[in-house]
């Protein structure tokens, strides 16, 4: 029997991911709908969370050289300041028992000591940080972006090369039905009352668009779809494998279609489906023209959703490159090797999914809410 699986902490999707028996099972999915026997491989150490934190520490450490260049440096600098400080005041002191004429006076030789303790603290470097900066950093704020200091605005400055998480970054992360095909509407009306007796995400973008109404009984065939008998009619709702195993034909351009399908048959014969996808977010094409209009000469796309989806997405935005079917993982490898060609990058996403590839940027943009 197949399993639907919340998988967005992973993968940051919105469509439920099916798993059958002997199917992997990653930490973090959620089982919808019912519960799941499931057997554990792997120890909490090598689970897929465990993984992804491990990631945003060794990325940290990886993207960073100039901070960990500058942690070295203090920790020798400081020391020596310290101590030429302190022999600023000493070494005068000494001096007078080897040329008694020589006058020495503690109080001056102490304030010498702490204008040059001052003069070569490290804090000067910060107070002599240009203005600009923090009018920056003030603007952006009022606008609703928030820099984590002035190296995030100055790394920006660098970057010619943006990354998009798909889900919940260019697109608004929920279903949304873009068309029905071939139902008439008492058809598409008895489908929608089928659905209104589901839990499944699915059937509840459906429903949001139709709106409340007659609910119709159900039988759920998880991971398959809906089964109701209506007036000693057999009607059903689901996935093109649902038809299969009941032995309905259907028309095989359906197979092509990119977007999640819910196909619909009566007494066994196809009668039409409705067509759902995640909708783009209605300024992400502006985006992307601003970005091009500032100098960024190439724009990807990286997703854990079918590659059909993604280059569906993809031609809409004119993107250069969109890679799905993606974990965590797979995003950094990206991120490294587009470092690799010399390119300075800046990756935008949202959930703890896309926090190794924050980390692991020259730039990272995290999505509010």
């Amino acid at each position: 029997a197949l399993v639907n699986f919340d998988t967005a902490a992973l993968t940051g999707e919105s469509m439920p991911r099916q798993v059958g028996m002997e199917g992997e099972v990653l930490a973090g999915m959620i089982a919808l709908e019912r519960a799941a026997s499931l057997r554990v491989t792997r120890t909490q150490s090598e689970s897929a969370l465990t993984r992804i934190l491990k990631m945003v520490e060794e990325a940290t450490e990886r993207k960073a050289p100039t901070e960990l260049f500058i942690r070295r440096f203090a920790r020798i600098y400081t020391p020596i300041v310290i101590l030429l400080a302190t022999l600023t005041v000493v070494l005068p002191w000494v001096y007078t028992l080897v040329s008694p004429s020589f006058h020495y006076h503690f109080a001056t030789w102490l304030h010498r000591a702490l204008v040059f303790l001052v003069i070569s603290c490290p804090c000067a470097l910060v107070i002599s940080v240009p203005l600009s900066y923090f009018a920056g950093i003030g603007r952006a704020s009022r606008m609703g972006v928030l820099f984590k200091g002035g190296n995030s605005l100055d790394a920006l400055t660098g970057v010619d090369t943006v990354v998009f998480d798909k889900t919940g970054t260019l697109t608004t992360g929920a279903f949304g039905v873009q068309q029905t095909l071939h139902l008439s509407p008492e058809e598409l009306q008895t489908v929608v009352a089928m659905e209104r007796s589901s839990t499944h995400p699915i059937a509840k973008a459906i429903v949001k668009v139709y709106g409340d109404g007659e609910k119709i009984s159900a039988e759920n065939m998880p991971g398959l779809g809906l089964r109701a008998e209506i007036a000693g009619e057999t009607w059903l709702a689901g996935t093109l494998r649902l038809l299969e195993k009941q032995g309905v034909s259907y028309p095989e351009e359906l197979q092509t279609i990119p977007d999640t399908i819910v196909a619909c048959a009566k007494n066994g014969r196809f009668i039409g489906c409705i067509l759902l996808s995640d909708t783009l977010k209605p300024d992400a094409a502006d985006a992307i023209s601003m970005l091009r209009k500032v100098g960024i000469t190439h724009v990807e796309m990286l997703s854990g959703d079918k590659q059909a989806l993604v280059d569906k997405v993809a031609e809409e935005l004119k993107l250069e490159q969109a890679l799905g079917d993606l974990l965590p993982q797979h995003k950094a490898e990206r991120i490294e090797t587009l470092q690799k060609q010399g390119r300075k990058v800046a990756f935008v996403g949202d959930g703890i999914n896309d926090a190794p590839v924050l980390a692991l940027s020259d730039v990272g943009i995290a999505m509010g809410g």
